[in-house]
């Protein structure tokens, strides 16, 4: 009797993991937010949404500290990109990671401008109403690229910038393989099909993370539904292809670069250029990452952005003043 219902039993369980292992890959949508949930949560995080500049922002939001982390991602990208990176530091640093206006889940409206000046105004505006008087920013590509523009105007702001990977903007010695593409009349980063969205897949990542099924299914589906808005964004950031690299000398306030040395998206000879610029920054090129190296490699550049963060806590000893 025992033996007969314990294979009943173990029958059901087999039926019921080959039913779910079947809608996962059949209804990937049911999936998605239980497996975004239960990653926040890992790392100490929650989402939270807060209305801004006629956008409603969506952001994660974990763990306490004095002066806050604010986490920008890139074009395209999105808060959850930080979430594996975030894991290491909200035990001891108060974290903030928004979908910028327009991207994510965020607002974003066709009659608008999502170029740098845009943005970086709807940043400082994003502290105001949050607020957060005095921050840490680090970012990603264009995120990075954000955290500098907004110390630059306001200073008083910004206790340190981080790129966390490549900023754009930067004129690198050595073309990159997007820098290509680009010449030759591409987006790169706007996904039309699925060919494309695996080939800007292959661009962005050296070392592709893992990421469920689910997750992947919905960028892919999110990007070619918005792919002619994308568009727009694309050509708005196109004709600040070089911004950076204009005004990063005035930048006052500590710098963290981490630039992938396999990043194909912003060659890493762009390092070079930004310690000509920044001698006083912290400056490592990362050995056999791409462009999202707190994707690729989270604990290791989480690890390598507290160490720089303890760095500006240490007193300075009188001699080195």
């Amino acid at each position: 009797m025992e033996t007969s219902l314990t294979r009943t039993l173990l029958a059901l369980c087999s039926l019921l993991l080959a039913c779910t292992a079947g809608a996962y890959h059949a209804l990937p949508g049911l999936f998605k937010e239980p497996l975004l949930q239960m990653n926040r949560a890992l790392s100490g995080l929650e989402e939270k949404t807060i209305r801004v500049a006629g956008h409603d922002i969506h952001y994660l939001e974990g763990g306490q500290g004095e002066t806050p982390i604010v986490l920008l991602h890139g074009i395209f990208a999105e808060k959850d990109h930080w979430t594996d990176f975030a894991r290491s530091l909200t035990g001891q640093h108060r974290i903030l990671a928004p979908d910028l206006p327009g991207f994510g889940e965020s607002s974003r409206h066709e009659g608008e401008a999502y170029d740098y000046a845009a943005q970086t105004e709807r940043l400082r505006a994003l502290l105001d109403a949050l607020g957060l008087a005095r921050v840490h920013l680090a970012g990603s590509s264009m995120g990075g690229t954000l955290a500098a523009l907004l110390a630059l105007q306001h200073p008083e702001r910004v206790a340190s910038v981080a790129f966390v990977g490549a900023p754009h903007g930067i004129r690198s010695a050595r073309p990159s393989a997007m820098d290509r593409l680009i010449d030759q009349g591409q987006a790169p980063l706007v996904a039309h099909d699925a060919a494309s969205f695996e080939a800007m897949m292959e661009l962005v990542f050296e070392k592709r993370p893992f990421l469920p099924y689910p997750i992947v299914h919905a960028a892919q589906a999110e990007a070619l539904r918005n792919a002619p808005s994308n568009m727009r964004l694309w050509q708005a950031q196109l004709k600040d292809r070089y911004l950076l690299q204009e005004r990063v000398g005035a930048l006052q306030a500590p710098t963290l670069v981490l630039w992938g040395d396999r990043d194909h998206v912003f060659d890493a000879t762009g390092a070079e250029v930004l310690r000509t610029h920044l001698p006083q920054a912290h400056i490592s090129v990362l050995p056999d990452l791409g462009h999202l190296p707190m994707m690729e490699a989270p604990g290791d550049v989480a690890h390598r952005y507290a160490g720089f963060l303890q760095s500006l806590a240490q007193p300075v000893a009188p001699g080195n003043r």
